[in-house]
């Protein structure tokens, strides 16, 4: 029998069972932060924590849930704000400042004109995103530093951190991803990723329930065949498929095995022959042992 409204006496209104669904999904991915913060030691107490937001979807769940967690954290931790203006022509400049004032959270608005020198530096139907990124990312990183911020915030999923694995053994011809938590080449600044164990489709469905205003980004989002979005097309078709395949990959970069793989830097295989001998040695003094012991 359908469950009854204990008000109307009727089976429970669509209302009622999209608040439900909504709050099921923002208990998943409240959990699933959290996880991911325990797992790799992501915030501990004291820290101040720069929220990168670029006004998309997966920048904005995460401020929310990790506004959320702060409220309930067993220790305390710093959040701010921070967006990164790169000029593009019509960016709503207004839309995230009044965003944020209406949260009432410390925020920051870095202006950069970086839009122009992608557009100088990259030829006309190319790709922009890698140097776009690479422009951001050195901004941010030098303004953390400003704001006195010890870790920085980056909105990547569990499908992005699968998209860029096989990106880069498709065309960088290596098996490295984004890790859910990085020291930066020079050392002075922790990069953390609270949404690495987060499916895009959850985040997709929280960020329309919660009606964030979505700046589009203009910059790249009109280019065509893109090598990510033709991986994303094929680990969509791959998991409609295969259900459940996209958290079995996920897996497994959690779960690597060196000596399985072929990368002398990380396994010493030149050091088999040594170790094969050693254990041999370690196998007959134990069965002389047990003799030992036995006579």
């Amino acid at each position: 029998m359908p469950e009854m409204d204990l008000h109307h006496g009727s089976a429970p209104s669509a209302a009622a069972k999209e608040k439900r669904e909504f709050n099921k999904l923002q208990k998943r991915l409240r959990r699933q932060v959290g996880n991911a913060i325990i797992d790799y030691a992501m915030i501990n107490a004291g820290d101040r924590v720069m929220v990168c937001l670029s006004g998309g979807k997966d920048s904005y769940t995460m401020l929310e849930i990790l506004r959320n967690l702060q409220r309930n954290a067993p220790v305390d931790f710093e959040l701010v704000a921070v967006n990164m203006d790169q000029k593009q022509p019509g960016f709503p400049e207004h839309v995230l400042p009044e965003y944020l004032r209406a949260l009432g959270i410390e925020y920051h608005i870095v202006e950069r004109d970086t839009y122009s020198i992608v557009k100088e530096k990259v030829p006309e139907g190319k790709t922009t995103c890698a140097l776009c990124s690479r422009l951001r990312r050195g901004t941010l990183y030098g303004f953390a530093e400003e704001i006195g911020a010890n870790k920085i915030a980056l909105g990547h999923h569990r499908d992005d951190m699968l998209e860029t694995l096989f990106l880069n053994m498709f065309f960088g011809g290596s098996l490295k991803s984004m890790p859910p938590k990085l020291l930066s080449d020079d050392g002075r600044n922790l990069v953390i990723r609270p949404l690495a164990y987060c499916a895009e489709a959850d985040i997709a469905d929280f960020s329309e329930a919660m009606g964030f205003p979505i700046i589009p980004c203009n910059l790249c989002g009109s280019q065509e065949n893109l090598q990510r979005q033709v991986v994303k097309e094929m680990l969509a078709d791959w998991e409609k498929k295969h259900p459940g395949r996209i958290e079995s990959m996920f897996r497994a970069i959690t779960n690597i095995a060196p000596s399985q793989l072929a990368d002398r830097d990380l396994f010493d295989f030149h050091g088999l022959e040594e170790k094969q001998q050693r254990m041999q040695r370690d196998r007959i003094e134990s069965v002389n042992l047990m003799a030992a012991e036995g006579s």
